[in-house]
């Protein structure tokens, strides 16, 4: 469901802004949608930003692969 919203956004946005703020929990699969998406904008040079306080499991994933 998730990825299907993001299915080609950026054919259509230059960047895109995702909020955690009230997410409590990720599953491995939206941390893979994600990282997903984040490799597209990459790819694409366009901007994504994931902003808030929120999972700190997805906070971790990100952290870790930054440093890798």
């Amino acid at each position: 469901m998730f990825q299907d919203q993001f299915e080609n956004v950026f054919e259509k946005l230059q960047s895109v802004t995702i909020s955690i703020e009230e997410l409590d929990s990720i599953d491995k699969f939206g941390v893979m949608a994600l990282a997903k998406l984040h490799n597209e904008s990459l790819l694409k040079k366009k901007q994504l930003s994931i902003v808030g306080f929120g999972c700190k499991d997805l906070y971790d994933h990100f952290k870790t692969n930054d440093a890798a």
